[in-house]
């Protein structure tokens, strides 16, 4: 029994290795991206990006320099369409609450699926109490959202869709494109808006070709820094901005800029896409390493989402029954495996995921779920020390349980 977070720490000292897999809820920053942002705290770029002067006019020429870069990235046409924002929250709510303020005079009406990202559900939650209609769309037993019911509940009130490029629990990779089509024949005014925290620098995501028209990026989901995120408006679309404040480079998010986080943002994505084929290709092998070994290995386990193709080439997500996850986060944790049990947000209200209740796992099968994220940066040697220790962690887990 541990009294105290510093009897926690030291008894993770002599750890024989570490391996941090929680991906999806925080991330370490790359030591390029590190050194790229460094200069930009107090040598250069650090003043206002409005003003006159030679440090104005450096901020603003990195900030659209690197909102060009990432622009590119998407397949934008222009930087102007690209809007830095605090984080992936603040880009969610921009976009579902400004989309909606800006075009209440047509409807009231919002879809999402009910296998949404959290923020996306919580904001959802509050709109529902604000008086806006909220309509979850269901989706399958491997995250997909159901094409048909996604056709029969958009009509001419609808004035949002929402909907995850890819899941970040279950890493399912949703027919983006069809489902937009599927959207805009029913109602060509309707604004479909997509977080795509998992996609970006995972799979080809490019907003040109998928039509959407609100598209959410997040710095810290590919190694940059936290405090940063990205949302991608094309052009011509209106959206309300909700705080009011000194407008600096972006129109629709008031303040001065974070112009080092910017920087790191950018060079977090240059690394991404540098090596993109590769990097996927590596990601989907250390992918499947784990996931079969997992499932070979342990016994009574359940495989959240689809296989192969289908699912984000970082993402595994493995139920263990008998086993509850908060638990197993701490066992592998003082093993030096570090793991989530899903969304930080989800774990913090102590409720079983949504996503995984949506694709059908019952609660105790849902509590079980460990969460891990792989990166470029992974090893086949680091995949090896996991499957060592999670065989050994659940085996001493079930053994004290009393089911």
């Amino acid at each position: 029994m541990f009294k105290s977070v510093k009897d926690i720490l030291k008894a993770h000292e002599n750890l024989e290795k570490e391996v941090y897999l929680d991906l999806e809820n925080s991330s370490p920053i790359l030591p390029e991206v590190v050194e790229e942002m460094l200069p930009y705290f107090y040598m250069k770029a650090y003043g206002n990006p409005t003003l006159t002067h030679k440090q104005g006019w450096e901020a603003y020429e990195v900030i659209m320099s690197s909102a060009q870069t990432i622009a590119h990235y998407i397949g934008s046409s222009t930087p102007e369409e690209i809007n830095f924002t605090n984080s992936e929250v603040e880009a969610n709510n921009l976009a579902l609450m400004g989309g909606i303020l800006a075009n209440q005079n047509k409807g009231k009406k919002i879809v999402v699926s009910n296998g949404e990202p959290i923020t996306i559900d919580l904001l959802c939650q509050m709109l529902d109490k604000k008086g806006f209609k909220v309509v979850k769309v269901p989706v399958d037993s491997e995250g997909f959202v159901q094409k048909e019911e996604l056709a029969n509940k958009v009509d001419k009130e609808t004035v949002l869709i929402s909907i995850a490029a890819v899941n970040p629990e279950i890493g399912t990779i949703q027919p983006l494109k069809e489902l937009v089509e599927i959207a805009k024949d029913k109602n060509p005014e309707v604004l479909f808006h997509t977080d795509a925290s998992d996609a970006y620098g995972r799979i080809d995501f490019n907003v040109k070709n998928l039509n959407v028209d609100l598209a959410t990026l997040s710095s810290y989901k590919i190694q940059g820094p936290k405090g940063v995120g990205v949302l991608y408006v094309r052009e011509g679309v209106k959206i309300e901005r909700l705080i009011e404040g000194p407008l600096g480079v972006q129109q629709l998010w008031p303040g001065v800029e974070n112009t080092p986080g910017i920087v790191g943002f950018r060079k977090a994505s240059e690394k991404c896409f540098e090596n993109f084929t590769e990097n996927v290709r590596l990601m989907k092998h250390l992918r499947d390493r784990l996931i079969n070994g997992i499932l070979e290995s342990v016994k009574d386990t359940l495989l959240n989402g689809p296989y192969g193709d289908k699912r984000a080439p970082d993402n595994v997500n493995v139920s263990f029954l008998r086993c509850e996850g908060e638990s197993l986060t701490i066992e592998l944790s003082l093993r030096g495996v570090y793991v989530s049990s899903g969304s930080a947000c989800t774990r913090r209200m102590l409720q079983p995921s949504h996503i995984l209740t949506a694709i059908g796992r019952k609660h105790e099968e849902a509590h079980g779920s460990i969460l891990m994220k792989i990166s470029r940066k992974h090893t086949e040697e680091d995949i090896d020390y996991v499957l060592k220790q999670i065989p050994q962690a659940v085996e001493r887990l079930r053994s004290i349980s009393p089911v």
